[in-house]
């Protein structure tokens, strides 16, 4: 049985990061797919430490006559998941649809997030279809992807779309978690009783570049990896033990063969001693990486900086200038 839950106001979350050409465009959509909604709404954009003129033109945005926008300034780039955390705690609606500034998930789809969110949902998902993203892109998200269903043990099929609706007490929880990493749909799914996907339509970046160099990608990977689970720790123990018993097996085959073809055999078999050592060397590489991940998380922790700073908040409902730490 479907219960559905009235919304009041909806809260549009969109941080955003040198995208002064798809700003215009992003904000005219976003505005005439709200005004289809028959609940109030605001639209919190997040200006993420940006080099261009983006921080300038959202300002202008917020500060126009009956605007319904919300402009964030953070004083340098914390990344995606920071911004959108610094918009969750200034967003008053019962209802918040995250979505990303580039236009690839298009904002007409936020009228169909919250009719789906209004049959009772507490976060909804969504599967991007038709991706026109490149194939090494395509593939990066499904390893990604298969890997947190894996360490989770939910099965949702699109954890890296942002274009997603959460219940005001799913952001009222996520604030009071006080972790430095902070991956957002993961986050939110550990404390939602009933979640749901529903397929989008994607569309090719028409401005700019992705923001997602390889680098970033392989920092959001680690960053997941170490967020989520002890379990690579525990792996790595598992690995280690068997690399051990293969040296073990290995050191005594030598043994056996130099007693049986004599000391002209085992010289020749140099290489395959340098082999077992590599094999070692690299085992104890990989773990003091996973080692240097977890402390580097602790000492991260530990040092209790904020997760981002507002160094300006633009509405014409709020106050216009003023600082704050989250």
């Amino acid at each position: 049985m479907t219960t559905h839950m009235k919304i009041n106001k909806v809260s549009i979350v969109i941080p955003v990061y040198n995208e002064q050409e798809s700003l215009p465009e992003l904000i005219r959509r976003t505005e005439a797919a709200c005004k289809k909604l028959s609940v109030a709404y605001e639209i919190l954009l997040i200006d993420d430490g940006s080099s261009d003129d983006s921080a300038a033109m959202l300002t202008a945005a917020a500060e126009a006559l009956d605007s319904h926008i919300v402009a964030l300034l953070l004083n340098r780039n914390y990344g995606q998941h920071s911004a959108i955390m610094a918009g969750f705690s200034h967003v008053t609606g019962d209802l918040v649809v995250t979505l990303d500034a580039d236009l690839q998930n298009p904002p007409e789809e936020i009228t169909r997030l919250v009719e789906v969110a209004a049959q009772g949902y507490d976060v909804v998902g969504t599967v991007r279809q038709n991706r026109q993203d490149s194939w090494f892109r395509r593939r990066a998200s499904s390893m990604i992807n298969s890997l947190i269903q894996r360490t989770t043990g939910k099965a949702i099929s699109d954890y890296g779309c942002m274009l997603r609706a959460y219940r005001r007490h799913i952001i009222d929880a996520m604030l009071h978690c006080h972790e430095r990493s902070t991956f957002i749909p993961i986050l939110a799914n550990t404390f939602a009783r009933k979640t749901i996907e529903i397929p989008v339509m994607h569309a090719e970046r028409e401005f700019g570049d992705s923001k997602y160099s390889l680098m970033k990608l392989v920092n959001l990977m680690y960053n997941l990896i170490t967020c989520l689970t002890t379990m690579p720790l525990r792996m790595l123990s598992v690995i280690g033990s068997i690399i051990a018993l293969l040296g073990f097996a290995c050191s005594l085959i030598l043994i056996m063969l130099r007693l049986f073809f004599g000391s002209h055999w085992a010289a020749e078999g140099v290489f395959m001693l340098f082999a077992v050592l590599f094999i070692f060397i690299g085992a104890q590489f990989i773990g003091m990486g996973l080692l240097g991940e977890y402390i580097g998380r602790i000492y991260t922790d530990v040092r209790a900086r904020p997760r981002y700073f507002i160094q300006r908040v633009v509405s014409q409902n709020r106050l216009s200038s003023q600082q704050e730490r989250q």
